[in-house]
């Protein structure tokens, strides 16, 4: 059988207050809605949560920080360029796990479109038209 979620923290407050009134773990149970031993898992603090599944991050907060500084310095690098200061700090990543925490940290990676520039004929009429209604 698979787990069923944790406790929430309304439940283990009312766990707390009835077994200060003096009910039984199973009294405690029924009333809650959850089993006798999730009751008792709680109040002896064995149930301290499920563990975080999934893989551990490769990065620390510390070596994040250290990528926004990177980023917030010039915010026009390639990932290629931010990966490369990274590492030259001292973090060993991917090109991948920097666009994620680029990503994280909120900023969008981003290629500027290519505009055709204007020409001598088209400066001349903006200008002039700029003139016209400077007033």
């Amino acid at each position: 059988m698979g787990k069923t979620a944790d406790l929430t923290a309304v439940q283990k407050a009312i766990i707390d207050t009835l077994k200060q009134e003096g009910k039984t773990q199973k009294e405690i149970s029924e009333r809650i809605g959850c089993s006798q031993s999730a009751v008792s898992r709680h109040l002896s603090g064995k149930s301290v949560g499920r563990k975080k599944c999934g893989r551990k991050r490769c990065t620390t907060r510390r070596g994040d920080r250290t990528l926004r500084k990177i980023v917030e310095k010039d915010r026009f690098q390639t990932l290629g360029d931010l990966r490369k200061q990274w590492t030259e700090s001292g973090v060993e990543t991917s090109r991948a796990t920097v666009y994620r925490r680029v990503q994280e940290m909120g900023y969008r990676c981003r290629i500027p479109q290519v505009k055709p520039l204007l020409n001598q004929k088209q400066r001349q009429k903006r200008l002039t038209w700029a003139t016209e209604k400077q007033h």
